[in-house]
C-alpha cells in the first residue's frame, strides 16, 4: 500500500513539471526581463550610467547639519605624548625659518658685547655654516650687525665667525667685529688661551669620574644596508698578544690627534651630568670621546650611539621611564650638549667670562633624571 502511495505522488509530480514546462510565458514579460537583463552592466565592465549630480542647496543643508552636530571631543593627550609633540616642535625650531627672523632671535639672546668681540647664544640644530644655501649663522650675520648698530645709523661694522660649534650643540658662540680680531682669536685657540667648557648628558656614568681622553679620530665608511661615514677611534695602543699588557701600533696618516677633558658634575638614574673641556678641533671629537672612548654617549647622539648602522639611540627602560619617552619615540629627542662657558684672558683682547643660560629642554631633562647642576657663582 505504501509503495502504492509514493509511486501515485511521483506521477502527480512529475506530471505537474511536465504540464509547467510547456505552458510558455507571456511575450511581455519575455520583453522586460531581457530589458532587465540589458540594463544590468555585464561584470568587469564599467557603469556609465550618470548619477545624480548633488545639488547646491543639498550641500548648504548637509553643511548646516554637520554643523549643527555637537562635535566629537578630541581624547586628551597623555603626558608621554605631550612631551613627543614638544620635542617634535623644539627639533624643527629655527632650523627653516627667514633670515630677519633668526636675526631678530640672535639680537635677543646676546650674551656679551664690546668693540672687539660678540658672544651670542646659538640656537639648537642652526648650522654656522651651510654652504646649500639654507638659513644659517652666518648668512644672517649682516642682518645681526645692522640690528646691533642700530638699523637707522650707518655703519660699516662686520661680524664674523671665530670658532666651530657644531649644528646639534647650542650655547656661547663667539663672533669677532673684524678679521684682525678673528686672527687673534685663532691664534689664542691654537695656544688653548681659550678655554670653552661644554655641559652633556651622557647615557651611563664614566668611569673615572674625572680623567683625559687621548686618542687620535679618523674618519671611516661603515659598509651595510645604508653605507656612510663616521668619525672613529684610531688608538695608538692594543692588547698584546698574551693580554697581559698593551702594545703601540703605529699611527694611521690620517688620524688626527684628539683630547678631551672630562669630569662628572652628577649621576642619578643611570645618567650623567658631566663637563667637557676639547684641547683639539676634531669633527664630532666630544661625541666620539664618550660613546666610543667611555662608552657613555651623549643622550641623543643617534649618530654614534651604534658603531656599525644609522638607528635612532637605544636607550634602556629606566631612562625611557624618567624621560616619559617610548623607544620608537626616540628619535625626536635632541643631542643634551650646551656650550655653557666660554673665558678668554691674558690678551690685548679684554677678559672675558660667559656663562650661557641652561635651554629649557635641558633643564627638563635634568629635572627628570633627577640630576643637579653645580652652585652658579662657579660660572660667572
Amino acid at each position: 500500500m505504501n509503495n502504492c502511495r509514493r509511486i501515485a505522488c511521483s506521477d502527480f509530480k512529475s506530471g505537474l513539471s511536465i504540464a509547467f514546462s510547456r505552458v510558455k510565458p507571456p511575450a511581455n514579460s519575455r520583453s522586460r526581463s531581457h530589458a532587465a537583463a540589458a540594463a544590468k552592466p555585464a561584470p568587469g565592465s564599467e557603469d556609465t550610467t550618470e548619477k545624480p549630480r548633488l545639488r547646491a542647496i543639498d550641500l548648504a543643508q548637509k553643511v548646516q547639519q554637520d554643523r549643527s552636530q555637537p562635535q566629537a571631543e578630541k581624547p586628551e593627550l597623555s603626558g608621554q605624548q605631550k612631551r613627543v609633540m614638544e620635542l617634535k616642535r623644539f627639533s624643527l625650531q629655527l632650523q627653516h625659518v627667514h633670515p630677519n627672523v633668526l636675526a631678530k632671535h640672535l639680537h635677543r639672546g646676546v650674551l656679551y658685547e664690546d668693540k672687539d668681540v660678540v658672544v651670542i647664544n646659538k640656537p639648537y640644530g642652526v648650522p654656522v655654516r651651510d654652504d646649500s644655501g639654507a638659513t644659517s649663522i652666518s648668512s644672517v650675520l649682516p642682518v645681526l650687525s645692522k640690528m646691533m648698530a642700530g638699523i637707522k645709523i650707518k655703519s660699516d661694522s662686520q661680524l664674523f665667525p671665530c670658532l666651530k660649534l657644531e649644528k646639534e650643540i647650542t650655547g656661547a658662540f663667539l663672533l669677532a667685529r673684524s678679521e684682525k680680531v678673528v686672527e687673534q682669536i685663532l691664534n689664542l685657540n691654537r695656544n688653548n688661551q681659550v678655554e670653552r667648557k661644554y655641559w652633556v648628558i651622557t647615557v651611563g656614568v664614566p668611569v673615572p669620574s674625572e680623567g683625559v681622553i687621548d686618542i687620535p679620530i679618523i674618519e671611516r665608511e661603515v659598509m651595510g644596508p645604508r653605507p656612510h661615514y663616521k668619525m672613529s677611534l684610531s688608538p695608538l695602543f692594543r692588547m698584546n698578544d698574551a693580554g697581559d699588557g698593551m702594545t703601540k701600533v703605529r699611527a694611521h696618516r690620517q688620524a688626527q690627534s684628539a683630547v678631551t677633558k672630562y669630569r662628572v658634575l652628577d649621576s642619578s638614574s643611570g645618567c650623567s651630568l658631566v663637563e667637557l673641556q676639547a684641547f683639539t678641533g676634531v669633527k664630532h671629537q666630544m661625541r666620539v670621546h664618550m660613546a666610543l672612548g667611555l662608552t657613555c654617549p651623549i643622550l641623543g647622539d643617534h649618530k654614534y650611539s651604534h658603531s656599525n648602522k644609522l638607528a635612532p639611540q637605544k636607550l634602556p627602560e629606566r631612562v625611557l621611564e624618567k624621560l616619559g619617552l617610548e623607544q620608537s619615540k626616540i628619535r625626536h629627542l635632541p643631542l643634551h650638549a650646551l656650550a655653557r662657558q666660554m673665558k678668554l684672558s691674558g690678551t690685548n683682547l679684554a677678559d672675558i667670562s660667559v656663562a650661557c643660560p641652561i635651554p629649557k629642554y635641558f633643564t627638563q631633562t635634568l629635572k627628570r633624571l633627577c640630576l643637579t647642576f653645580p652652585d652658579e657663582k662657579d660660572y660667572k
